[in-house]
């Protein structure tokens, strides 16, 4: 009778430059767990899926799964695969690795992504529930600003388009100017009042997104565009004349960054949602 264990995935093959101190330096603590070999191969094979992850979603994914074979107590293995299955759709899978890391790690930091996986499942209430309990009011202001932005594409997706924006009036809200999470707050309320039809208002919160959008997190400028009227359309190569560098697209860069508030493949503007 022959053997019918599943067969373990070969070791995907590591680009040559990465070294695994790309990492950042809390990461590589916790995998100071494991024997220094393993710690080496493991800290290379999480880089790897962060590099990997726009370019070839599919390979990154391999890479952080491989992480977790070898490291599937450390709480920062665990994350980095929920977030990789978390930017390609799998909200279950993903929902599963949020709570497996959360619980080795007793960390909350990870229940805005927790909330928008329960949201991409359809699970509104379940999504809201999660977003009330006494956990989320203990999370650090950057966590809860992406709370608030996630529990507002909730109430959008059940048609509270008047909540999603009252949601969204917080003191973060009005104190905010460059902070990393500027830009995705003002891109959050100005899409929920265009949501609710207030299209001048709208247009004046896109603007305010798009000047504190430094790294291209979001589209605040086709946003813009659109409200304007104008069309976005590719140019063919014959086409001579110069192109709004606006519409050029946008680099959404990924791994570990805030949590998308719109879940999806591709943390849209990281895509997650809004």
């Amino acid at each position: 009778m022959g053997d019918e264990r599943p067969r373990r995935k070969p070791e995907p093959v590591l680009p040559e430059d990465i070294t695994g101190y790309e990492l950042d330096k809390a990461v590589r603590q916790q995998l100071r767990t494991l024997s220094k070999e393993n710690a080496e191969g493991v800290a290379k094979h999480l880089v790897a899926a962060a590099e990997l992850l726009d370019e070839n979603p599919e390979k990154a994914l391999d890479h952080a799964q491989h992480a977790v074979s070898r490291a599937g107590r450390v709480p920062a293995a665990r994350e980095a695969l929920g977030l990789m299955l978390y930017r390609t759709g799998e909200f279950a899978e993903a929902l599963r690795e949020f709570r497996t890391a959360r619980r080795l790690s007793g960390s909350d930091h990870l229940l805005p992504y927790m909330v928008d996986c329960e949201r991409g499942l359809g699970r509104y209430e379940r999504a809201l529930e999660l977003a009330n309990s006494p956990e989320a009011q203990r999370l650090s202001e950057a966590d809860n600003i992406e709370l608030a932005i996630v529990v507002s594409g909730v109430r959008r997706d059940m048609g509270q388009s008047r909540a999603a924006v009252v949601g969204l009036r917080i003191p973060a809200l009005q104190k905010a100017t460059t902070q990393p999470w500027a830009a995705r707050l003002f891109y959050a309320y100005a899409d929920a009042l265009l949501d609710l039809g207030e299209q001048a208002e709208a247009r004046a919160w896109f603007v305010k997104a798009d000047a504190a959008d430094r790294d291209g997190e979001t589209d605040a400028a086709d946003r813009i565009d659109q409200i304007d009227g104008f069309e976005l359309t590719d140019l063919a190569p014959e086409d001579e004349q110069d192109v709004d560098p606006r519409l050029a697209e946008l680099d959404l860069s990924a791994f570990g960054a805030v949590p998308p508030n719109e879940p999806s493949a591709s943390v849209g503007e990281q895509d997650p949602r809004d």
